[in-house]
């Protein structure tokens, strides 16, 4: 296993699987977002505000009187 080391630089390669993994989990977690069933940035709120926005708006009964 040593013999490896000596063909490859331990700084190249812990550096390239560092800004690999950070490539890596950016993309799973950018995926993740795009879903609806995993989005937490705008998951539960986006439900509840359209529903609060539903609500408010006036209906002619409420107009007339």
């Amino acid at each position: 296993m040593w013999r490896i080391w000596l063909l490859f630089d331990p700084r190249r390669i812990l550096i390239a699987m560092a800004v690999f993994l950070f490539t890596l989990a950016l993309l799973i977690h950018f995926i993740l977002l795009s879903t609806e069933k995993f989005n937490w940035l705008e998951g539960s709120a986006a439900m509840s505000s359209s529903t609060q926005i539903e609500t408010m708006i006036p209906t002619e009964r409420d107009m007339l009187g």
